[in-house]
């Protein structure tokens, strides 16, 4: 009794059930026809979309968040690696300047030595300067060159400025070399201005040099070029010695007090040039004549 009762009543839902469906398929479809040829809907549409886009939001944002976290993640990791290699790049390219800057300041000095060579009529023998006298009161240095070479004792040493000093040692493959500025070096010299003779002394400072025995009445002054006076035998005549610094004429007193600068920067030479006087005969030294 109860089987039928549930029958009549399941089959008389059915056909209704059919009708709704089939009156919402009709209504879709005219929708969808006002709205394709007049975008009566477009409104509606536009509503609901801006109704429903918070819950888009919502529901989207554990995504992005989680996809952002790995994209920051994996952007950190790339610049940090980036700004490493940029880093040893700018490291090697710093270290690689530094040499070429050395190399090119290395090409200057030999284009001036040789520049100089050309001017200088003696015969000389370019040397490098091995180390130099670590002790400030003893100016003094060693160069790649000695007897083998033709170096001798109390040979002239040279730069593309002036007078350096003196071969105090000549050894079969290096030589030690006296600087002017030292205490125990003396050096006849004569003002290029006019011809007037007397004596260059080191005073223990690089950049200073003496002229003890000038009279007070001596006609020097500053600004005077001193070169060598080819007195002694061990300079030719003619090199460039230093520059007049100060002249103290002293009442009284038989000398004035008269300081140079050498010509030559004694404390950053790197270069030498070895001179050879024209009767000195030596196979391996090359020059002009």
């Amino acid at each position: 009794m109860v089987a039928s009762r549930d029958s009549r009543s399941n089959s008389g839902r059915v056909p209704a059930l059919g009708l709704r469906v089939l009156g919402l398929i009709f209504i879709s479809i005219l929708l969808m026809y006002f709205d394709n040829r007049d975008n009566h809907l477009d409104t509606a549409r536009k509503s609901i979309g801006a109704a429903v886009y918070p819950l888009r939001v919502i529901v989207d944002a554990p995504v992005r968040l989680w996809s952002w976290i790995g994209d920051s993640t994996t952007s950190r990791n790339d610049l940090e690696l980036e700004l490493a290699r940029l880093n040893a790049e700018r490291l090697l390219t710093n270290a690689r300047l530094q040499k070429f800057n050395a190399l090119e300041a290395e090409n200057a000095r030999f284009r001036a030595l040789l520049d100089a060579r050309a001017q200088v009529r003696d015969r000389v023998r370019a040397a490098e300067i091995m180390s130099v006298d670590a002790n400030p009161y003893n100016h003094s240095l060693v160069i790649d060159v000695g007897t083998q070479d033709g170096i001798f004792d109390g040979q002239a040493l040279v730069d593309v400025d002036g007078v350096v000093g003196q071969v105090i040692q000549a050894g079969l493959m290096t030589s030690q070399a006296m600087l002017i500025s030292d205490t125990d070096h003396a050096l006849p010299v004569e003002v290029n201005r006019n011809g007037l003779r007397t004596i260059v002394v080191g005073t223990g400072k690089i950049d200073q040099l003496e002229l003890p025995f000038v009279v007070n009445n001596a006609d020097i002054k500053v600004g005077d070029l001193l070169v060598t006076s080819g007195l002694g035998g061990a300079f030719p005549a003619g090199y460039p010695v230093a520059v007049v610094e100060s002249v103290t004429r002293i009442p009284q007193e038989p000398y004035a007090d008269v300081t140079a600068v050498p010509s030559a920067s004694l404390g950053q030479v790197r270069e030498v040039m070895l001179i050879f006087s024209a009767s000195t005969p030596s196979p391996e030294v090359t020059g002009d004549d």
